[in-house]
């Protein structure tokens, strides 16, 4: 099974440059040693179970908790049999469509 989970955590109330907060989660999702990847809006982690991927998710979100009072969580999953790999395949079929 390949399970896919793109994220965004914000901090609230803590001011507009929440960067260096996020920045904390991020450090968190690349220590899993998951397939990760950031972009402006988004990290996006892929395991082979829910739990695996949602456990760097919580622990991701726990680590901008302990510095703020207050996180609001995006969430998005795509779950899937028999597949792996998928954090880069699926950006190579569009980029393919591109070409």
């Amino acid at each position: 099974m390949s399970v896919l989970v793109a994220f965004s955590v914000t901090p609230i109330g803590t001011g507009e440059d929440v960067g260096e907060l996020v920045a904390e989660a991020v450090r968190v999702v690349r220590a899993s040693g998951l397939p990760n990847r950031t972009d402006a809006m988004f990290t996006t982690v892929e395991g082979e179970t829910w739990d695996e991927v949602m456990n760097v998710v919580r622990d991701a979100v726990a680590a901008v908790e302990a510095r703020c009072g207050r996180v609001s969580l995006v969430l998005k999953a795509d779950i899937r049999q028999g597949q792996d790999g998928r954090l880069d395949a699926k950006v190579a079929t569009v980029e393919r469509y591109l070409a």
